[in-house]
Formats: C-alpha cells, structure tokens, sequence
C-alpha cells in the first residue's frame, strides 16, 4: 500500500482515475494530453509548449534517472500537472542532482501516480484531448460531481493565447561557435535553449526576442534569417500580432524558417487554415515523410493544432506557389510547408533533438543554406 496522499483525475466528460498524489498537492486544471516518449521526460516537462496541459506519460516507469540541472529546456516546468503510473522509487544515474518528485514539488506542480495511464490514453484518444483536473490530499475527497463542474468552468485551449505567459521578458543573444556565418532574429513564442544552440552551431548569431518585439526590432538588426518557435496556444490567436509580421518579412524575402507553432504561423501567414486535432501529436517517436526525398524520419512532436493545406496538389497563393513538403504517416496530417518562390519553409515537429532522434538535424542546415544562397543573391545583385 502506498502511505501517499490520495490523489483523482477527473476529466471533463466525468471519467475518474483514483491514484496516489505524486509532487505537490494541491489541485491543478488544464488540456488531457498523452505522450509517447520513452525517455526524455525532462525535457517535456520544461516544454514551454505544455504550457496549460496535464500531461499523460505512456511510459509506465517514469523518473529513474532522477532530475539534473543541465537538461532543462527552458527556466521552469510548464506542464500544468503529470500523471505516470509507476514513479520510480530511486533515481539512478551519475548525472542525477535530485529526485522528480522532488523537483515536481519543488516546482508547485500537482501530480498523480498509481493510474492506469494506458486507459487513460485510450480514452483520450476515443474522446479527443478535453479539460482536466488533477486534485490530491484532501481535495482528492470531494464529491466528484463537484470536480467536474470545477473542471467545465476552467477555460479551453481552443481560442486561448498563451505565448505572452512563456516568451523571454527580455531579448538575448546566443553568439555563434566558430565563425560568424548568420545573423538570425528568433522569436520566442516558447523557445527550446537547445533550438538556438543548434543554429550557433551553423555559424549563426541568435537574437532571441520576445514575442513583443516589432517588425522595427526585426529589422533593425539586419537579419540574414528570421526563425518563429514552437509554443503553446492556439495558432489563430496570432493572427493580428505574429502574422502580418511574418508577412512583413516574406516581402522582403529574408529567409524563414517555423517549427512547431512558427509552423502554424507560416501558414497562416500564407493563407492557409489552422485547426484543432482530435487528439495531437506528443512524443519522440512519430513517423514523418520528407515527400521530397522519400525518406521516412522518426520526429519529435508536441502539437495539437495543425495547417489546413492540400496534399495532393501545389497551391497558389499571394507569396507563390507553396507545397506540403512533409506529412505525417501515422494520420497525413501536414507536417511541413515549403515556399517555391520565397525563401521560406517550416515544420510541424521539433528537430532540435532535445529529447528525441536526431532524424531531422538536416533541417538547420537547410536554413543555413538558405541564408548563404541569400546572401550571395544579394552580392551579386550589388
């Protein structure tokens, strides 16, 4: 028998899932989700694209490597709750500082274990993705009728605008190793750190701005490149802030580059649609087609919005003609766009490996190549 706190997952359409508390107690509201990873379960904490969610690990056996300081992917954990069903008992690993229910603890995040998390995927996956609310200690002995109703009145994540909560207060720079190749002007809508460290990889100087910044900001640094992040929330909310300075920057042909949610505002800055899924895509092991090459990848994930664009054909729009370079095989769900006639192009998962495979690495070499073709372009036109 466990000697922890009790502890009641109750979502949104009264489906309960009794277990034990794990972290902080307390009560905690926010989008069901479920990931596929296997490992990497910091990183997807610290996530900033988690933001408002309770996250379902599908992993039975979560935290025996423990905790350290140097794998975070951002200053906090986003997640707004965790349900595992087996927590380790020991964190094992030279690498370790503390244990992950300390650190959830620590970090005021209320957690459940001892569930059967691979029910509470199935469900998800039937029903969809929907509100839910972790309670534990004595808050785990109310009626449940009464959770629910909590539950109904917490807000949505259709609609809901989430990236002021997460993007830096203040703009940094993360300075290129070796030679200075790039400059690159990056908005964190809900950046990874490891996401600039790869471009600095590629010779890149990352100006990372706040989602405040201005198109004047932008420009005013002189970009070679201009990158948009992934992040939480609903794409659409962007439409009067993000995308007309996506617009603004495709007009002048500097070259760009979307992941995750900077995907989503790629395409709606082309005139695509957004929308929900059923259910998203999470973990580091989804299977994607570059259609280009034929080449299956195996891709990290974190996304339950996705583009509106056809498959089957090139579309015409204001910016040229624009086709889906990459496609989930799981579902065809559009999982990358690519501009013919712009120096543009995005994708739908996260490929800066941090957890997950390191299949689509390709990709920030393709945007380094992209900014060179540029700059050569733009010498011979001088």
């Amino acid at each position: 028998m466990s000697n922890r706190p009790p502890a009641i997952l109750v979502l949104e359409d009264g489906r309960t899932f009794r277990g034990d508390a794990y972290g902080a107690l307390g009560e905690t509201y926010g989008e069901a989700v479920f990931t596929t990873g296997m490992t990497g379960y910091q990183e997807t904490l610290t996530d900033p694209s988690y933001h408002r969610q309770v996250v379902v690990m599908t992993a039975p056996h979560i935290g025996n490597t423990g905790v350290n300081d140097e794998d975070p992917e951002s200053r906090q954990i986003w997640v707004a709750g965790y349900v595992v069903r087996d927590p380790s008992r020991v964190a094992s690993n030279w690498r370790s500082q503390r244990t992950l229910d300390e650190e959830l603890t620590a970090q005021g995040i209320v957690g459940i274990s001892g569930v059967d998390t691979r029910a509470v995927t199935r469900h998800l996956r039937e029903r969809g993705a929907m509100r839910c609310g972790v309670f534990s200690g004595e808050l785990a002995e109310q009626d449940p009728k009464t959770l629910v109703e909590k539950v109904a009145a917490s807000p949505a994540m259709a609609g809901a605008d989430l990236v002021g909560d997460v993007t830096t207060e203040q703009g940094y720079v993360v300075e290129p190793i070796g030679e200075h190749k790039f400059t690159v002007a990056a908005y964190d809508l809900g950046i990874k750190s490891m996401t600039p460290h790869r471009m600095a990889e590629r010779g890149a100087r990352v100006h990372v701005l706040s989602a405040s910044a201005t198109l004047e900001d932008v420009l005013a640094l002189e970009p070679d490149g201009f990158f948009l992040s992934n992040g939480p929330g609903d794409p659409e909310t962007t439409e009067e802030s993000m995308v007309p300075i996506v617009r603004a920057v495709l007009d002048r042909r500097i070259p760009v580059f979307g992941i995750c949610f900077g995907n989503q505002i790629l395409g709606r800055a082309l005139g695509f649609g957004t929308y929900k899924l059923k259910y998203g895509h999470r973990g580091i092991n989804q299977p994607v087609q570059d259609r280009a090459t034929g080449k299956v990848e195996v891709t990290a994930h974190n996304h339950g919005f996705a583009v509106d664009a056809p498959l089957d054909k090139v579309s015409d729009t204001e910016y040229g003609r624009v086709e889906v370079s990459h496609v989930c095989l799981n579902d065809d769900v559009v999982e990358g766009l690519k501009a013919l006639d712009v120096p543009a192009f995005s994708v739908q998962y996260h490929p800066e490996a941090a957890a997950g495979p390191h299949d689509a690495a390709y990709l920030f070499d393709r945007f380094a190549d992209l900014m060179a073709t540029a700059k050569n372009d733009e010498k011979g036109e001088g």
